[in-house]
């Protein structure tokens, strides 16, 4: 049984590998900062002017977003700055929902977070603060932490793609018997409702699946079900895949969640009809859909396979005054960028009982050993800058 469990794991490793490997390749083999053979080498530049601790004496205040594939990477950012001198809080005393984050640093509440995911967060930095003004007035994005790297979708059975020929999440709407087959063992059976196992009430996906099944005209047929907290969700995904029972759940990469509802083994990617995703309606433009994801057919019902969403940008949100009165804080949030494949094989690390706050800082603590040549770059920009 051991040996099946590690051939699941590297196996859905290899699927979030398949998903994310155009984003973390480098073209360029030669050592950074070596000088072609056929010249000699530069002159050694003056050391730029700056202290090694321009963090001395201020304190930061981070937070972290409440779903635990964004902790490893707030660990990072945290002993990053630690190193150049601040004092840092740590961001697991502040864990928020989106719904509740932009708006409180948009009021001073924290200095910033590392886990905005773009465009689905959009919506968030154009609210509205008790004085009139927008959040996007107050905070900003900075820097290219993780471009391309979340993708989030429906997935359901594989077993039930292939005996039925499923292709998209409409045609489970539309064919009356498909429907019956999932609505009858959905979390309230019997209502005439398919209930989707979703994203959680708070999130900005939350918000654009729901809008998303409104426009689609599924509004008196579908709904999403939040039933308790992500854990829980992917639980009774999990459970109804190993039953063979019909489920359709809310899912996103990079996370460790695919080494259990695995793409291609357990379950599929549930494309839907192109003509049926947000259109940008709704008061919010930055949900529409206009390119499918780069999914292969062998991990999706089809080919091409459209998401309920595009692929999102995870990316760093500080308040403007945090960043101006902190420039070398604000040059290392610029200059930092993590692997999407390095946060899933530490995510599988936390989902196989890795998941204390301690492993989580040893699990960044790694990351910044084995990165070690391109950190210390990132900190000597950072301290010259400040």
């Amino acid at each position: 049984m051991l040996v099946k469990k590690q051939w699941k794991v590297w196996l859905a490793l290899f699927a979030v590998l398949a998903l994310v490997v155009a984003a973390c390749g480098n073209d360029d083999d030669d050592e950074p900062g070596a000088a072609p053979a056929d010249e000699a080498p530069a002159a050694p530049e003056e050391e730029a002017p700056g202290s090694d601790m321009p963090g001395e004496g201020v304190s930061v205040t981070m937070a972290r977003a409440n779903w635990t594939t964004g902790y490893m990477q707030a660990a990072i950012y945290r002993q990053l700055l630690e190193e150049l001198g601040y004092e840092v809080s740590d961001p697991a005393d502040l864990e928020l929902a989106p719904a509740n984050a932009y708006l409180a640093m948009a009021e001073g509440a924290f200095d910033f977070w590392v886990n905005s995911w773009y465009p689905v967060h959009s919506t968030f930095l154009t609210g509205e603060m008790p004085d009139g003004s927008l959040v996007n007035e107050h905070v900003s994005v900075v820097g290219q932490e993780m471009l391309a790297g979340g993708l989030d979708g429906l997935l359901t059975n594989k077993s039930l793609v292939e005996e039925h020929g499923i292709t998209t999440f409409d045609q489970i709407v539309a064919d009356d018997a498909l429907f019956e087959l999932y609505e009858s063992s959905d979390p309230n059976p019997g209502d005439g409702v398919l209930q989707i196992l979703g994203c959680v009430v708070g999130w900005g996906c939350y918000e654009a699946l729901a809008q998303t099944i409104v426009i689609a005209g599924y509004g008196d047929r579908v709904e999403q079900l939040d039933v308790g907290g992500y854990d829980a969700v992917i639980a009774e995904a999990v459970s109804r895949a190993e039953s063979g029972t019909p489920f359709i759940a809310y899912t996103w990469t990079p996370s460790g969640y695919v080494t259990q509802l695995i793409p291609g083994v357990n379950a599929m990617w549930l494309a839907h009809e192109p003509d049926k995703l947000h259109d940008g309606s709704m008061d919010n433009p930055d949900a529409a859909v206009n390119r499918p994801a780069s999914l292969d057919p062998d991990v999706c019902t089809s080919d091409p396979c459209w998401l309920f969403r595009e692929s999102s940008d995870i990316l760093v949100t500080a308040r403007n005054d945090f960043l101006v009165e902190n420039p070398a804080a604000a040059k290392l949030l610029e200059l930092v960028q993590i692997s999407v494949v390095d946060v899933a094989l530490q995510n599988v690390l936390y989902d196989g009982g890795e998941n204390t706050s301690s492993d989580v800082n040893r699990h960044a603590a790694d990351w910044l050993a084995a990165n070690r040549a391109t950190v210390d770059e990132w900190l000597a920009e950072a301290r010259a800058a400040g």
